[in-house]
């Protein structure tokens, strides 16, 4: 692991009192009983209290947490994975300002280490640095634990590779945050697409963002060539008619469009996106009809 891969050591600001923690740098509001003896954790206990945190991503890798905290959150954005190092490492990712810092989360058995503090449980440590910032290395950036990033958002199975936006809003609770936080899958990228007329190709820039799909000229171009609604859209599909490869189309009453990535995989993640958002336009016009006829 190279210096800029290795997680950031969690220190805590100097300027509180230390009291009822074990260990040379203790801070306060940890787990003051920590000089009693704790008995371990069953694993199924701990299973347990993880997935009842609401914030905790399981086997998210770090470069899919940046981009999802960077992406969605905010500063002070927070969420809690299993780290690759140790069965017994957890990685607290933590978004300040315009970076994502990763703090090592021990697991002892019976309480949670976190740099020189120790705490009873995971709420403990959170309650604890919510309210006393995090030093983030060297450069001393100061973070603390305000917006809890939730796992129980309709997010794409491909979301390491497409932005899921989260509508996160200032001075929303843990308890409220993840039953009312719409997920709304975005993606960008150079396609080639078949002309309506004159059937030859040209590469375009296209963009999706909430129910449409726009392509422009370029990278470059403020105003899009066409914006096509998705709620109008009938199919997405892989299409094999095309004399060239890794080509899709998406059938509109009117005209069916023929797209083509440069890899099977880059069209594979557009299919898949694509599909995603037209499944999420049915389910609220099924919810919605049935709203209507209730």
């Amino acid at each position: 692991m190279t210096s800029a891969e290795r997680p950031a050591p969690a220190r805590a600001l100097p300027q509180h009192s230390r009291r009822g923690h074990r260990g040379p740098a203790a801070s306060p509001g940890g787990a003051e009983a920590m000089t009693e003896r704790r008995e371990p954790r069953p694993a199924a206990r701990l299973d347990e209290e993880l997935q009842a945190l609401g914030w905790y991503h399981d086997n998210l890798t770090r470069h899919a947490a940046e981009a999802l905290l960077l992406s969605n959150g905010q500063d002070g954005s927070y969420l809690l994975r299993k780290s690759n190092e140790r069965e017994d490492l957890y990685s607290l990712s933590v978004r300040g300002k315009d970076s994502v810092k990763h703090f090592h989360v021990e697991h002892t058995g019976s309480s949670f280490k976190f740099g020189f503090n120790e705490f009873a449980s995971l709420k403990e440590l959170v309650m604890h640095f919510a309210n006393q910032p995090l030093i983030g290395s060297e450069t001393g950036t100061l973070i603390v634990l305000k917006h809890p990033y939730p796992c129980k958002v309709e997010e794409p199975s491909i979301y390491e590779s497409v932005r899921v936006h989260t509508a996160m809003q200032t001075g929303r609770t843990e308890s409220d945050l993840v039953p009312s936080a719409p997920s709304l899958g975005t993606k960008e990228g150079y396609l080639i697409k078949q002309g309506k007329i004159v059937k030859n190709w040209k590469t375009r820039w296209f963009t999706l963002h909430r129910n449409e799909l726009k392509y422009f000229k370029d990278q470059t171009a403020t105003e899009p060539i066409r914006a096509l609604d998705l709620t109008e859209c009938s199919a997405v599909q892989f299409d094999y008619s095309q004399e060239r490869v890794n080509c899709f189309c998406l059938v509109f009453p009117l005209r069916t469009y023929y797209l083509c990535a440069k890899t099977g995989i880059e069209a594979d993640e557009w299919i898949k996106i694509l599909r995603w958002k037209l499944s999420q336009i049915r389910r609220q016009l099924e919810q919605r009809n049935s709203a209507l006829t209730s």
